[in-house]
């Protein structure tokens, strides 16, 4: 078993990474569970999937298990899930210093994460990641967050989980485009800052795609171990190195917010293509050599993911797609910083891009088919 500790000030927490963890979950789980019982908050689909497993476990353990099982979507990160989640914890009595569990991708997390933080003014929480983006990125860190009209992940707090049990067996349930949109964010680390493991993604992602046991859990492993360096780093985004995490998020979260936050395009989709176009735009401007721009839009391509902005048939223009980065969460003093690249494994944060150039920019990829 992998174990990669995450040394946040003050609240250090444990990612363990195994195959077959989540049979061992209540065995893990136990030290943080007060008395025999814990609330436990899912989706339909992982609870058709992992509930009797799960829940088998924690008895075994000595803990019994209520859950909630929420619809499963980007749509049930909203105020109304988010209000039902709250008031359910509260109804199963749980306390400040209890312990609930997530069961579940990027939504599940980031929802029971932000309930748990208002419950009691804030109780523990145990994330148990069943997606490849969740487990590689989403579950670690303590961003938690509802989204909102105005736009994706606007309304949330930082709220680091006691443990993340990541289990690479779960991936076995998912259908194969959700494992493919959690692949960008595995492919991210590469580009922010470890081109050796960009290489790896270019060599490997194939086989991970295809269920390989040992690549997916190498890969979970280098991912989650750069995340908790930076987290560690920054853990509230004050100092400029957690903001590196966003690379791909804003170019991506503009079009799930064009695409309506829907199955239309998934937020791991988003952030793929928000990937390339990170890299063409650091290329457009002479940040990035065009040959490394494209390289970066061919694995994103040959992974199944989405690789030209023109391919997704949007009926908007670059100004409608800039309208809606100024929603940002990065936005300060009206200035909008970006996430640039030198070259592969050479990314920063930008604070001069000119938006409207951007928009140009994003006109021109419209139109490139």
């Amino acid at each position: 078993m992998a174990v990669i500790p995450v040394n946040i000030a003050g609240a250090p927490y444990e990612v363990r990474i195994e195959t077959g963890l989540l049979a061992a979950a209540g065995q893990h789980c136990r030290p943080f569970i007060r008395g025999g019982k814990v609330a436990v908050v899912t989706d339909e689909r992982v609870a058709a999937a992992w509930r009797e497993t799960v829940a088998g476990s924690l008895l075994a353990a000595g803990i019994a298990s209520a859950w909630l099982v929420l619809p499963a979507g980007e749509t049930t990160k909203s105020w109304e899930h988010l209000a039902r989640t709250a008031d359910w914890l509260l109804e199963q009595g749980v306390e400040r210093k209890d312990s609930v569990i997530a069961l579940g991708g990027g939504v599940i997390g980031d929802l029971t994460g932000f309930a748990a933080s208002m419950v009691k003014r804030g109780c523990g929480f145990i994330q148990m990641p069943t997606t490849l983006l969740a487990q590689v990125d989403s579950s670690v860190g303590g961003k938690t967050a509802i989204n909102t009209a105005a736009g994706k992940n606007l309304v949330g707090a930082f709220h680091q989980p006691v443990l993340v049990l990541a289990d690479p067996l779960a991936l076995d349930t998912l259908p194969p485009r959700e494992t493919r949109a959690g692949y960008a964010e595995v492919v991210k680390y590469g580009l922010i800052d470890d081109a050796a493991f960009f290489h790896w993604c270019e060599a490997h992602g194939p086989a991970l795609l295809a269920g390989d046991a040992k690549a997916r859990e190498h890969a979970i492993a280098t991912s989650v171990a750069a995340k908790a360096r930076i987290v560690a780093a920054d853990e509230k985004e004050t100092l400029g190195v957690r903001a590196l995490l966003n690379l791909g998020h804003t170019f991506g979260h503009a079009l799930e917010a064009e695409t309506g936050f829907s199955d239309r395009l998934l937020h791991g989709e988003g952030v793929a293509l928000g990937l390339v176009l990170a890299a063409r735009y650091s290329a457009r401007i002479g940040l990035m050599a065009g040959q490394d721009a494209e390289r970066v839009a061919a694995h994103i391509g040959a992974a199944g993911l989405p690789a030209s902005l023109g391919t997704l048939g949007l009926s908007c223009d670059g100004a409608r797609l800039k309208s809606h980065m100024l929603h940002d969460k990065k936005m300060d003093a009206g200035t909008l910083p970006f996430l640039l690249m030198r070259g592969i494994g050479e990314t920063f944060l930008a604070n001069d891009v000119d938006l409207v150039d951007v928009a140009a920019f994003l006109d021109a990829e419209l139109a490139r088919g």
